[in-house]
């Protein structure tokens, strides 16, 4: 892409001055408020769809309603809100989405340490602040099943399990699962996740140009949701830890889930470095060439953040100038 093809959006339109304003300050001094924002509403958009429909398929369980929800629109769910989640976000923020991936990108791409941390605090709350709303909205028909769960004797033995009302904001396991099994379904799961979201990314990819990136993730995640949610998966520990949190809020210390806890808050974490680790060993190649698309989707990245410079450093200047006169 040469330089003389290059068409910012404030070269053909005129936004209003209070938001040029404001955007010479989030490229600078609010910068990390911005991209945070956009971490934490990403997380929501994942988190609000996906546990919305969850919701609604344990809920028409519980109170035998017909055609109200399935597994496999709880898939869908998350599907569609990883697609927003990454066409809406990722632009600000790079669209991390998951606490484990950005410790990935710490490793192997250099990211920040203390940028990430600011991330994975914003992640956590952004799943927090979703299965709150999701509570509120739902809370009547919640209620009501744990209402019938209590009339038939099985509010103490379900609600804390995957079939529970609890269990759409936390993961549980079934009393009795064997936590090494559940591990290995995690951990496996979570590592092909992640070869999947580097392939994705990777900017040598033929298949996957960006565009198409969102759709392919989406999918990796609804699939691992409907062939291995069994067992017991969280694959996103933001998702996982904002939704523990979100339940002891609602349920009180009842609602910790012993053991398993700490598999679905921490195992993604290896898993994802194991199999970003898989993949540039065995499948990533910097002699392969970048594809016209991938060289595009760089070049707009390159020449926004080249602009955003270029105006503070001729902002800085005019200050500077201000100064001596």
């Amino acid at each position: 892409m040469s330089t003389t093809s290059i068409v910012h959006l404030s070269d053909v339109q005129t936004r209003p001055r209070a938001f040029t304003i404001w955007e010479k300050c989030r490229h600078s001094s609010a910068h990390w408020l911005v991209e945070c924002f956009a971490e934490f509403l990403g997380v929501f958009f994942y988190v609000y769809l996906g546990v919305g429909s969850q919701v609604g398929y344990i809920v028409s369980n519980i109170l035998k309603l017909e055609g109200f929800g399935s597994l496999l629109q709880t898939g869908l769910g998350y599907f569609a809100g990883i697609v927003f989640a990454i066409t809406t976000c990722s632009s600000t923020s790079g669209g991390h989405f998951n606490p484990a991936a950005t410790v990935a990108l710490v490793v192997f791409r250099g990211f920040p340490p203390l940028k990430a941390i600011r991330y994975i605090i914003a992640q956590i709350l952004g799943s927090y602040v979703a299965c709150l709303l999701v509570h509120v909205q739902w809370h009547d028909m919640i209620k009501e099943s744990e209402l019938a769960l209590a009339s038939a004797n099985l509010l103490e033995s379900t609600l804390f399990t995957s079939a529970g009302p609890a269990g759409a904001f936390a993961f549980y396991v079934l009393p009795g699962s064997n936590l090494a099994r559940v591990f290995l379904n995690e951990f496996v799961t979570d590592t092909l996740l992640a070869m999947v979201i580097w392939g994705s990314l990777d900017p040598t990819s033929l298949v996957v140009p960006p565009s198409s990136a969102p759709w392919v993730i989406a999918m990796a995640f609804c699939s691992a949701i409907w062939g291995f949610s069994g067992p017991g998966l969280a694959a996103n520990p933001a998702r996982d830890l904002g939704g523990r949190f979100a339940a002891l809020t609602i349920y009180g210390k009842a609602a910790s889930g012993g053991k398993y806890a700490a598999i679905a808050a921490l195992t993604a974490f290896p898993a994802t470095i194991f199999g970003v680790l898989l993949y540039e060993i065995f499948l990533a190649d910097s002699a392969r060439v970048i594809p016209s698309a991938q060289r595009e989707f760089m070049d707009a990245h390159h020449f926004h953040a080249r602009n955003t410079a270029r105006t503070l450093l001729s902002d800085t200047s005019k200050k500077k100038v201000d100064i001596v006169v």
